[in-house]
Parts: C-alpha cells; sequence; structure tokens
C-alpha cells in the first residue's frame, strides 16, 4: 500500500497527465486515474456508523458483513432497567439533546448524547485508519461521564454488542480471560470474504466499578468485562435489545431460582450477563462503572499490516477535530449577521449531523406490482377503486437491494426517502461532491426497467419495523418530486466551469483527502464520464414521469399552448397527496381525473432544464434540443393552464361541474414553484405578483419564515395541520435561494427580492438556531406564530439547509451596482 504522500505524488503526477496532449498514453492514465479514485473513494467510505437509527452502530457498506452496536443502562434499581436501555435512537426518550458536534464521512468525529433519563452523558468519538486493502481500521473510544444531577456513585452498564451477518462467517474470542471474565483488553478474530482477516479489541479502559458483597460475587465479578457469545438466526441479528434482554432474564431466573427474590444481589449484578465467551454470530461485551467511565473499541484490518492501538485513536482524534474546522471555515463559513461563534458551533452542529445520517440499508422491500388499472386513477371516483385495489394485498417482497442513503430523522425517519435525499445532498455537495455523486448513484441503481424508484425505501425488517404496515407498499405508479435533479444541476455547472479553465481547482496540489472529496470536479474527465453513465437513467427516469404523471388536456379541450405538457400526480386521496411531498396540503374537492398540479409541472420543467444541461455537456444536441422544447412548452403551460390574473399566483386546475377548466387557488407554497424552481424570467411581470404574496405578512410572510398556507385560507391550521401553516425549511431555502438570484440578476423586481432576501434569511436561521438552543435539537417543522420547534425532533435531514443558508453572502448593504457571486442553488 503507497503511503499518504506517495499517494499523493501519484495522483498529482495523473492529475497533469489528464490535460497532456491527446495520445494513447493519455487515455491510459485516464483509466488509472478513474480506477485509482474510484477504488480509493470505495475504501474511504467503506466504514462509518452507518446505522444511523442507533446511538452509536458501525458496519461498512457491504450486505451481510460485521455490524456493531452500543446499549447502555442506569442499574441503581431492579425496576427501570428494562426502560433505561439505550440503543435505537427514539423520541421523547428522556434525552436532553443528541448529535454530532463534528463528524467527516471520510474521518470520522465527536458525538454527546446528553441521557439525561439515566443521568449520564456518553461521547462516542470515531476515527478512520487508512491502510491496507480492505477499507482500511477504525476505532471509537466511549466515555460516559455522569450529569450534575447524577449521585456520585450512579451505577452505569455498556454493552458492545457485535454481529456477523454472512451465513457460516463466525467471530471467536481470542485466548485470554478466566470462567469469571476478563481483567484486560478483550479481543474478537474474524474472517470474511470482503474484510479478509481481522481483529476487534476492547479496551479494558478507564473507571471505577461498584462493590458487592452478595455470595455471587464469586462466580459475578464486577471488575471484569464480561463476555457473552451465541448463535443466532441471520434474521434476528438486528433485535440487539431483544437479545440481550432475553439472556439477562435468563440470568435473573438463575439468581432467583438460587437465591429468592428477597436475597437477590445488588441490580447492578442483577444485571450483569454470565461470562461465556466462544464463537459465534453474536458477541455481548459487557462492563458495570460507578461514576465517570472510558474505553476504546479497536478495528485492525490484518491487511493494513499492523493492529490499531489506543495511541493511534489518541492522534486520529485530534487530527480529525482540526480538519473538520479548518475545512468547515472554509467551505460554510457563517456571513453576516451570522458571523459569531454561537453560530459557526451551531452551523457545525447541523452539518455533522446531516453527515451522520448518512447510512447503509440492504433488503427486500414491499412492493405491488399488480399494475391494477385502479392505480392509473382515470375515472370518477377513482379514489375508491385504488382503495379497492389495495385491499386485495397484492404486494410481494422484492430483492434483496441496498442503498447508501442520508436519513431525514434518526428516531423518527431512518430510512430513505426520495424527495428528501435531493435536499440533504445540497449541502452535502459543497462539502465532498464524490460523497454526494456516490449517495446519487446509489439510488438510480434501485431504479427498475420502466424508470420507476421507490419513493420510500423500506429495505429490510429492521426499516420495516418503524413503518405501520399500511405504509410500507410501494407502488409503481407512484412519483415523488425528482430533487436529486437539483443536486445533479448544480455538479453540471460547476464541472462546466472547471472544465477547460483549470485542472486541480484552486490548489496548486492536492492532498489525499482533497482529491477523494472533490475529485470528479477536479477532474472534468471524470466528471463527464459520471454523467454519460448516469444520463440513460436519468432519460428513462422522466420519460417515466411523462408517461405516467400525464395530465390531460386534448380531453378537457383545454387551451394551451401545447397539448402534452401537462401532469397530475397520481396516488391522490379526498385528503392526501402522499406522492407530492406535500401530504395534506389543500387540492381541488373533490379530486377528478381532470385535475393539473401546478407543483409537478414545475418540478417536470426543472427536470427539463437540467437534462438539457447534461445532455450537452455529454454532447448529445438531439437531445439537448428536445429537453429545450419541452421546458418551452412548460413555460407558456404554466400561464395557459396554472395562472390566475384573480389570485394573483399560480393554481393547482380541474373540471368543474360543467366540464370546464377551472382554476383551484389554495395560496401557499403550491402558488410559488415556479418561482422556487427558477422558471421565471427577472422581468416577468407574474414575478412581482409573487413577491407580494410571498411579503405580505396577512399571507405567507411570518417572523420565523414563509408559511405553508395563505393565514387567509380556510384550511389554514386545519385537520392535521402538516402542510396547512408551518414553516418548512426546504421551501424557505428554494425561497431563499430564488430571491438571492432574482436580486443580483437586473430585473424590476430585483429591489424587492434583496429586501425579501435579507429578512426571510435572517428569520429562518434565527428561528432553527433559537429553537436548537432552547431544546438541543432540530425540528421537522417550525410554528410560523411562535417560532417553536414542532413534530419530528432531531431532524437533521432537509433542516440542516440552515447550513448553507447562514453561509450565503449578506446583501443588506447592497445596491445592485456591484458584480457579485454566480447563481446558488
Amino acid at each position: 500500500m503507497a503511503s499518504p504522500s506517495q499517494l499523493t505524488a501519484l495522483l498529482s503526477f495523473l492529475l497533469l497527465s489528464l490535460f497532456a496532449t491527446v495520445s494513447v498514453c493519455e487515455a491510459s492514465n485516464e483509466n488509472v486515474l478513474n480506477a485509482e479514485i474510484g477504488r480509493l473513494n470505495n475504501q474511504s467510505l467503506l466504514w462509518g456508523p452507518y446505522r444511523p437509527n442507533l446511538y452509536f452502530g458501525v458496519r461498512p457498506r457491504i450486505p451481510k458483513s460485521l455490524a456493531t452496536s452500543l446499549l447502555w443502562a442506569k442499574v441503581d434499581n431492579y425496576v427501570d432497567v428494562q426502560n433505561s436501555f439505550r440503543y435505537t435512537c427514539e423520541q421523547n426518550e428522556g434525552m436532553a439533546g443528541y448529535g454530532w458536534d463534528e463528524y467527516d464521512t471520510r474521518k470520522g468525529g465527536i458525538q454527546h448524547i446528553h441521557d439525561a433519563g439515566n443521568k449520564v452523558d456518553i461521547t462516542t468519538e470515531f476515527v478512520k485508519i487508512p491502510g491496507g486493502g480492505h477499507g482500511g481500521s477504525w476505532a471509537a473510544r466511549i466515555k460516559g461521564e455522569p450529569r450534575d444531577d447524577a449521585p456520585p456513585d450512579l451505577k452505569t452498564t455498556v454493552v458492545f454488542f457485535i454481529t456477523s451477518e454472512a451465513l457460516g462467517e463466525t467471530v471467536d474470542v481470542a485466548e485470554g480471560g478466566d470462567e469469571h471474565g476478563f481483567d484486560d483488553d478483550v479481543t474478537f478474530v474474524g474472517q470474511s470474504e470482503a474484510l479478509g482477516k481481522y481483529k476487534l479489541a476492547v479496551t479494558k479502559g478507564k473507571g471505577d466499578h461498584p462493590r458487592s458483597e452478595h455470595p455471587i460475587s464469586a462466580q459475578r465479578d464486577l471488575d471484569k468485562t464480561i463476555v457473552q457469545s451465541l448463535n443466532f438466526p441471520a434474521e434476528h441479528l438486528w433485535q440487539a435489545k431483544a437479545i440481550l434482554f432475553q439472556q439477562l432474564k435468563a440470568g435473573v431466573d438463575e439468581i432467583i431460582k438460587e437465591y429468592g427474590a428477597e436475597n437477590a444481589p445488588p441490580p447492578w449484578q442483577v444485571y450483569q450477563l454470565g461470562n461465556r465467551p466462544g464463537s459465534g454470530n453474536v458477541h455481548m461485551v459487557q462492563k458495570v462503572f460507578e461514576g465517570p467511565f472510558e474505553f476504546d473499541i479497536l478495528f485492525s484490518s490484518d491487511s493494513s499490516g499492523k493492529d490499531t492501538t489506543s495511541e493511534d485513536l489518541t492522534r486520529e482524534i485530534k487530527s480529525t477535530t482540526e480538519a473538520f474546522n479548518d475545512r468547515f471555515a472554509e467551505v460554510f463559513a457563517p456571513q453576516a449577521p451570522f458571523n459569531s461563534d454561537k453560530y459557526r458551533k451551531f452551523g457545525r452542529s447541523m452539518l455533522s449531523n446531516l453527515a451522520g445520517g448518512i447510512g447503509y440499508f440492504y433488503g427486500q422491500h414491499v412492493v405491488d406490482r399488480s399494475y391494477a388499472p385502479e392505480y392509473d386513477e382515470e375515472n370518477e371516483g377513482f379514489w375508491e377503486e385504488t382503495a379497492e385495489a389495495r385491499g386485495r394485498k397484492q404486494e410481494q417482497l422484492e430483492g434483496p437491494y441496498e442503498l447508501f442513503s442520508s436519513i431525514p430523522s434518526r428516531p423518527f425517519f431512518p430510512r430513505g426517502f426520495l424527495w428528501d435525499e435531493g435536499f440533504h445532498l445540497l449541502p452535502v455537495a459543497d462539502w465532498d461532491i464524490d460523497l454526494t455523486l456516490e449517495i446519487v448513484k446509489s439510488w438510480y441503481n434501485l431504479m427498475d426497467e420502466d424508470g420507476w424508484i421507490a419513493r420510500e425505501q423500506i429495505l429490510g425488517e429492521e426499516a420495516r419495523s418503524k413503518v405501520p404496515p399500511e405504509f410500507q407498499v410501494q407502488y409503481p405508479h407512484y412519483a415523488n418530486p425528482p430533487t436529486l435533479y437539483l443536486v445533479l444541476e448544480s455538479f453540471t455547472e460547476r464541472l462546466q466551469k472547471t472544465n477547460g479553465s483549470q485542472h486541480m481547482g484552486k490548489d496548486e496540489h492536492l492532498s489525499q483527502g482533497a482529491v477523494l472529496e472533490s475529485a470528479h470536479v477536479d477532474n472534468p474527465s471524470l466528471g463527464i464520464e459520471y454523467l454519460r453513465s448516469l444520463y440513460p437513467l436519468l432519460r428513462r427516469q422522466f420519460l417515466w414521469f411523462k408517461k405516467t404523471q400525464s395530465g390531460d388536456i386534448k380531453g378537457y379541450d383545454r387551451d394551451a399552448y401545447s397539448t402534452k405538457e401537462a401532469y397530475r400526480w397520481r396516488g391522490r386521496s379526498v385528503q392526501h397527496i402522499l406522492t407530492s411531498g406535500l401530504d395534506d396540503y389543500p387540492r381541488a374537492q373533490p379530486p377528478h381525473p381532470g385535475e393539473l398540479h401546478v407543483d409537478l409541472i414545475s418540478w417536470m420543467g426543472m427536470m427539463a432544464r437540467s437534462l438539457a444541461k447534461i445532455a450537452d455537456f455529454v454532447g448529445l444536441p438531439e437531445d439537448v434540443q428536445e429537453y429545450n422544447k419541452v421546458f418551452d412548452d412548460i413555460s407558456h403551460n404554466l400561464v395557459d393552464l396554472h395562472w390566475s390574473k384573480d389570485a394573483g399566483c399560480f393554481c393547482d386546475a380541474t373540471i368543474d361541474e360543467f366540464e370546464e377548466h377551472n382554476l383551484v387557488c389554495h395560496k401557499g407554497y403550491i402558488s410559488l414553484f415556479p418561482f422556487l424552481l427558477g422558471l421565471l424570467q427577472p422581468d416577468d411581470p407574474n414575478l412581482g405578483k409573487l413577491l407580494d404574496l410571498l411579503g405580505d405578512e396577512e399571507e405567507l410572510f411570518s417572523p420565523h419564515g414563509i408559511r405553508s398556507l395563505s393565514k387567509k385560507s380556510e384550511f389554514y391550521g386545519t385537520d392535521e395541520n402538516y402542510w396547512r401553516s408551518p414553516v418548512w425549511i426546504n421551501i424557505n431555502y428554494l425561497a431563499i435561494v430564488q430571491l438571492r438570484n432574482y436580486a443580483l440578476n437586473p430585473g424590476p423586481y430585483s429591489q424587492k427580492a434583496k429586501d425579501l432576501y435579507v429578512q426571510l434569511r435572517k428569520n429562518i436561521v434565527e428561528t432553527v438556531y433559537e429553537s436548537w438552543e432552547e431544546t438541543g435539537f432540530a425540528w421537522e417543522q417550525y410554528n410560523p406564530e411562535t417560532g417553536k420547534g414542532q413534530r419530528t425532533q432531531h431532524f437533521t435531514g432537509w433542516t440542516s439547509l440552515v447550513v448553507k443558508i447562514m453561509a450565503l453572502d449578506d446583501l443588506s448593504w447592497w445596491t445592485g451596482s456591484a458584480s457579485h457571486q454566480r447563481d446558488e442553488l
């Protein structure tokens, strides 16, 4: 294995060679560069805390492999232990906040868990140590510190849980210890096809242990580390808490049988496992502490040639922290008025928790491929027909599939969501574009032959355990907003600026890390090849949208510039269009097969614009012409089919009782979509009307962001009130970006856009920050009247867009006379 300095020299040589005179040698170097950067990407991203549904769970991006997790509980009484064990992230579990304070997916980071219920603060420090041919080694340091309200002799038990998921691949306990446990480190050895040979050591660590005078102390030594090794069916390995409770109960039963309930040992000894180390696919490593504690977990790949040590861990933690803080200051430095330490700390936390929510998922999902005609929703009363079709229960398991994805919320939505993902990746792309492209590719690997990707990826039993059965089934007729195109359009624009102008970004030389974070931009040939390989899937998806989500123009004699460009979400019920992402936002009543949805035609316009740029970049002029025509048709049809002069905004449309085209105007997010996706020209009079609506405090503008629905609407704050008043950060982000773009582009509304940009940017950042400071969490949505976070806590998906918002320039001083930066997304 080349050293980092040798590798940097090799890559620098290849980068220089890439832009030499075209020759056979150049082509060879280009192939070598492509292969080497691909290999390094796989290596540096192999391991991670890729089980984000857990407070701490490390695994590789490999199906059926080694997986680890952490559990802990306060054990000072007999009654509360069952409800005190922490394992999966849960809402309302007595946490005073938790999450990553700094985290880089390629290097590692530091997480703090403020467990008020157990009166202990847990710190997990995780780092990767490159070397060898199997993704390198890694290490973690687990610390516990009693909280201020804890007794000085707080009793805490900690269990490190190890599983080997592949059939026949067990892990063994190396020699050491005695029949009662281990006085020193515990070492496991294993081997697998994907990881080769490896060692996993759990160190003795630091900390006092509680005492007991009970006779059972001769068998249960609280000073020792306990190891219990088991074999379980592979399908149960994710249920660590259930497995642990089963073994604890067996131990409790033995105690009661031998000593009786009245003569039981103290609880911290009752809830100690029996020491039974050996070979198995499950290993539980238990320690019992009194007061503060600390221990290390050291994974060593045999291919690295050396064992990972605690000294390595200490060094890498320091290095990782320094590198993260320096890079954050470079990429996401908050701009005025947010350029103070409190906002920098806030920004680092938000970015880290977004990246810390990246996970690897593997398993089957539930799909109804009956292709029942009812799902086309072509008849009046179609929602009753689709309910009957679903009632036939024709779904089946498909797969297994794998997905590398950033999740919306660790406790509540620990799985992949298609329309969330594009928003998640916008900040990630600024930090690490190559990581972003890996995640995008992972999503498109899920596409079927028709061009459909399930909007919610519920892969495997563990994922399904968090989802009610009625929401598990995916339907190949149903779409979701194509937000990944926002990411790909931005990537293409970055690539266009790099291609032909510079070959190595702004640095004269690149470190290994910098190469991997931006290789597909720094080396245009890699970026072009990525887009070229992805393009057929993008086109297939676009054509799938046009075929399956089309709206009817001719059938109702609608007058429009184009007879083709109109769209309607499938998956509609009376109260919801879950497929739109905007769930309960008011739509036409009753539902009608002649409906047209302004948000969907706007998404289609954005797709066509993005695809035109990509097709142009990969050299497909006929496709560019096709997409440009679609975009032009959509631009006209937005006005012909969706603009209301009376309401002064864009609206959904339906067919009235006279079989006539009729606009249904519920002012709110839906009304703004052509603006939100940048489809309007700076001098478009309709833009001025939308800015008036957006800035009206009696309609959408609030001190805490843009409301999802107008305050004047009869539906404001009604029923579920999910998208019927609350402030959502993803939509406000789109608005802020477009306000900035229109402010910086000459036009009659640039001053109005600038004023709204300055105020909205300030309102959103302060709302999210103040709620985070008060509660310790980012939230799914915010109350437009009070600014309080609400619904799902630890919603570190698209709420993390606040990091990009803070990094946008302060335009409060700007008069429109100076040149400025490029358009943002």
